[in-house]
Order: structure tokens, then C-alpha cells, then sequence
């Protein structure tokens, strides 16, 4: 009785799982703080999509971990890149699934910022070129979606004027819409080997402003965005809800690295149980009114769910 009356419902065909793909290691390296998540070689991308495809996941979101680093993050603007291989290998491996490429820089300069430096900050419209510049490229590399995070005012209209003008009209946008100042990046940061140091206060958002996280979404809607995504998730479920009631286009709210790790430490120390604990946090946050979740739990809740679908 209790199953038949649940309102609301997890399936592997939520989950969006992350993968960062490194180009300078040749086996799988584990990486510090977010234990059970690693870092893959090139050579790996087509069997962790296989398995993902295997456990009834639809979509993966690719991260590229490169030392070829440059102050405008040059390498993800070359069709032999890192970004393009990884995208490519992806696909080929699984031409059905949906293959996202987070489109930003922090991870491809050297300085870790997620665009073009003028005199210590970030040039917005500079940025906003090289942003339309990567979306093309991820797109000729098969990308189904490209992700832009970079937090640019105007980057979904560029990117959307981009990939229509050569030719990718097909090419969704999934909007890191409204993307936190968070203290939850951490052990991703470390994920992607990038050497930021500082703030990026004067382009995330302040986390104290639901509305002008909702009016950041609605903007993106207009702008031509496909997919609207909430980073972090479980501190910001009450931003979640207030997007979900402003717009009918599907919601994304990505569960971070702290996020995670939180979890993953609380259950290694014995203070909860971790299936228990990963499968409340991810009801709550599509009960908060997401779609999908892009989760690092991805794996591990797509064999929870399909061994006891209750």
C-alpha cells in the first residue's frame, strides 16, 4: 500500500552521471575526498559509458582533467582537444547516450578562473566568445548537450546563436542557470586539477538570493536554454521549487562533490546508513520539483533501485 500511493519516484533515467576524464594517466586513479569517484584515462570513457548504459543510466556529463593549460583554456577550442576525444569517445561507445559536455574553463587555464582575466577579473564578453567558440566544437564532436557553467551574462544567447550558425540547431543547452558561490566544490576542484585560488563572487551567485536565483533562470529560459540546472542541490531545494513554479522547462539540480562526500564520510564513520541516506537525499531533491539529478551516487543508486524498485 505504501508503494502504490508514493508520490514521487526515483529511476535510473533521473540520474546524470559525472565523469572526469584525465588525459595524462593510464588506469583509473581514485580521487582524495570523494571516495569511489575516480579519475579515468582516455582509454577507459567507453567502458564506464557501457556500464552506465548497463545500469539503465541515459545521460553521462563529461569533465576534462588536462595539463595543457593556457590563460583562455585553448585546448577545449581545437577539435583534437580533450574535450572533443572525450565526447567522441563517448559516443561512439554508446551512440544512444546523451552525452553532455560541461562547457567552461576553469579546469583548461592556468590561472582557474572560468574565463578570460582582464587586470584580475574576469572579462564577460571575452569569455562570452570563447564560450560560443567551445560549444561549436563540442557539438562537431557529437555532444547531444552542451552544459555552459561559466556563469557569463548572456552565454545561453551566444551559445545559442553560436550553434545555430554552424549548423547545430539539433544541440540543446543545459543551463548551469543558477550556480552557487558554494563552500560545496571543494573535492571537485581538486577533481580537475585546478590551481584556483580566491573567489569567484563577481560572477556565482550570492546563496542568499532565492529570487534573483529565479529570475537568473528565467532569463536563461528566454535566452533559449533548453534545461535549467540548480548547483548545489540539497542547500538550495527551497531555490528548486520557486524555479520549479516559474517555468514548465525541465529542471537539472546537480548534487556536488561536497555534497557527496559528506555523505560518503558520515556513512564510513558509521553515523548513517549510506543507501538509506543516498536515496532520501535524491527523493528530496526531485520532490523539490527536479527532473534529473547529476549525482556522483549515479551508479550506486541505479543498482539500489534496480534490486528493489520499492
Amino acid at each position: 500500500m505504501r508503494n502504490l500511493l508514493r508520490e514521487t519516484r526515483l529511476h535510473p533515467h533521473d540520474f546524470v552521471l559525472p565523469l572526469f576524464v584525465n588525459d595524462w594517466i593510464d588506469e583509473p586513479a581514485p580521487i582524495a575526498g570523494l571516495a569511489g569517484v575516480s579519475n579515468y584515462p582516455e582509454s577507459a570513457v567507453g567502458a564506464v559509458v557501457r556500464e552506465a548504459r548497463d545500469h539503465g543510466i541515459h545521460a553521462v556529463l563529461l569533465f576534462g582533467v588536462t595539463d595543457s593549460k593556457d590563460p583562455g583554456g585553448g585546448d577545449t577550442l581545437r577539435d583534437d582537444g580533450l574535450m572533443a576525444r572525450m565526447i567522441r569517445a563517448a559516443k561512439v561507445a554508446v551512440p544512444g547516450m546523451v552525452v553532455i559536455s560541461d562547457n567552461c574553463f576553469c579546469g583548461y587555464t592556468d590561472h582557474g578562473h572560468c574565463g578570460v582575466l582582464r587586470d584580475g577579473d574576469v572579462d564577460n564578453d571575452a569569455t562570452l566568445e570563447n564560450l560560443g567558440a567551445q560549444a561549436v566544437v563540442a557539438a562537431r564532436a557529437g555532444a547531444d548537450l552542451v552544459a555552459p557553467s561559466a556563469m557569463m551574462d548572456g552565454q545561453v544567447s551566444t551559445i545559442r546563436h553560436a550553434l545555430d550558425e554552424s549548423g547545430h540547431r539539433q544541440v540543446g543547452i543545459m543551463s548551469y542557470s543558477t550556480k552557487f558561490a558554494s563552500s560545496f566544490y571543494g573535492p571537485f576542484r581538486d577533481a580537475v586539477g585546478s590551481v584556483f585560488k580566491g573567489d569567484r563572487l563577481t560572477y556565482q551567485m550570492d546563496g542568499a538570493n532565492p529570487r534573483e536565483a529565479a529570475d537568473e533562470s528565467v532569463t536563461d529560459e528566454d535566452e533559449g536554454a533548453d534545461i535549467l540546472m540548480v548547483k548545489p542541490a540539497m542547500p538550495y531545494l527551497d531555490v528548486i521549487r520557486e524555479i520549479r513554479e516559474a517555468t514548465l522547462l525541465p529542471i537539472a539540480a546537480y548534487q556536488v562533490s561536497g555534497e557527496y562526500a559528506m555523505i560518503k564520510s558520515a556513512a564510513s564513520a558509521g553515523a548513517l546508513d549510506e543507501k538509506a541516506a543516498v536515496l532520501e537525499s535524491l527523493t528530496s531533491i526531485k520532490r523539490a520539483g527536479a527532473d534529473l539529478i547529476i549525482t556522483y551516487f549515479a551508479r550506486e543508486a541505479a543498482k539500489w533501485l534496480d534490486s528493489d524498485p520499492g
